[in-house]
């Protein structure tokens, strides 16, 4: 009876100790990619008012949200947008936008054409694919 509840006693003191740095970490932040590749004026405030809703729903500091912008969602990302302040709304607020390079390119555009503050990929697509693998979400409004 005591062998049993010492081996009961060394597997769990295991078991919690193998996942004890995961524990105190805290739970992973949920990771949510948002893909623009619509030049759909209605599409791209729909893409940012996902971007509010998941960050008021999850909380800002419990979520990683990034806007992956390519294709024909570059207007969105141009610095003379329509958009553009709700862009320095979406970046103050912590989530990224980021704007695929291949598709600055295939359209002849540079970084001065866009919106000041944003990043960039080589890729959108890879981009996506690559958090999708890291297991963050992938919504296209």
């Amino acid at each position: 009876m005591i062998r049993r509840a010492f081996i009961q006693l060394v597997v769990a003191s295991a078991i919690l100790a193998a996942g004890a740095p995961a524990a105190l970490a805290g739970p992973a932040k949920q990771g949510v990619v948002i893909q623009v590749s619509d030049g759909d004026p209605k599409t791209w405030n729909q893409a940012l008012n996902v971007v509010k809703n998941v960050q008021a729903e999850y909380g800002k500091d419990k979520v990683d949200v990034e806007l992956v912008v390519f294709g024909f969602g570059s207007g969105l990302l141009k610095f003379d947008s329509p958009l553009a302040n709700r862009i320095d709304d979406t970046l103050a607020n912590g989530a990224q936008v980021v704007m695929c390079q291949n598709t600055m390119k295939g359209q002849k555009l540079t970084n001065a054409d866009m919106h000041p503050k944003i990043g960039y990929v080589q890729a959108g697509v890879i981009e996506i694919i690559e958090k999708s693998k890291q297991g963050w979400t992938v919504v296209r409004p």
